[in-house]
């Protein structure tokens, strides 16, 4: 592979992969391959190989004889998500304050800074990208190649969320926003102590923060029920 197209397959990733984490290609949505052939002057070879990079990292589905598609939320999978997501993140966090690198803690610490660069002068899209990067270098931490796949799913789709409720519309909102920002502190000085027991609680507060702001988003303001309550659905 020439340098020219290994660089050009790197910028089509990095375009599809802000693209479906910040909504602008929605969920479920099939993906133009023409267009981006022509966009990124790629042919159909090392375009798909870009796209299977994506659909092993759970952003979109590759299907035979038709375009890929990006990966969908529905109830269902958003209900696994809340029942998941506390229990993923606690895991995470603790195996990070066990198995954390000095050099994977100043990253952690630099992608802190440029979260909270994005909380002052960001959009939405910067706030929840950077917020994604700050959780991806704990998984990175933890190191354990079961849980990984899953936490990676799980933070696709609380960026994909986050679009929405990192545009606060509330002093409250706000504030959650600045806790959020405080509890990333806590989480780096729990790392930082190996401090597994304050890190896996300052993970279930970190999620009980986002919670609220989360199920604002999947669910209409007056349907008064719990989305863990919903039935699955079933095909066959």
């Amino acid at each position: 592979m020439t340098p020219d197209i290994k660089s050009t397959k790197a910028m089509l990733y990095e375009y599809l992969r802000t693209e479906i984490l910040s909504t602008r290609i929605a969920p479920g949505a099939d993906i133009d391959e023409a267009k981006l052939s022509a966009k990124f002057s790629l042919s159909r070879t090392p375009l798909r190989e870009t796209l299977r990079q994506l659909a092993g990292e759970g952003l979109v589905m590759l299907r035979e004889n038709r375009s890929a598609r990006v990966t969908d939320m529905s109830f269902s999978t958003l209900r696994d998500f809340f029942v998941t997501a506390p229990m993923i993140y606690g895991a995470v966090l603790r195996l990070a304050a066990q198995n954390a690198q000095p050099a994977q803690i100043e990253a952690l610490k630099q992608a802190q800074d440029e979260f909270r660069r994005s909380l002052r002068k960001g959009t939405a899209v910067d706030r929840a990208l950077a917020n994604n990067r700050f959780h991806e270098i704990t998984g990175e931490m933890a190191g354990n190649i079961y849980l990984l796949p899953s936490f990676h799913r799980l933070l696709i789709d609380h960026a994909r969320i986050g679009t929405t409720f990192y545009r606060p519309q509330s002093n409250e909102m706000a504030g959650d926003l600045d806790k959020a920002c405080q509890q990333h502190d806590e989480i780096i000085d729990a790392i930082e102590a190996r401090d597994e027991e304050r890190a896996g609680r300052l993970a279930d507060e970190h999620w009980s923060l986002s919670r609220g702001q989360i199920e604002l988003f999947v669910m209409p303001g007056s349907l008064d029920i719990p989305l863990g309550d919903l039935p699955r659905t079933t095909t066959g």
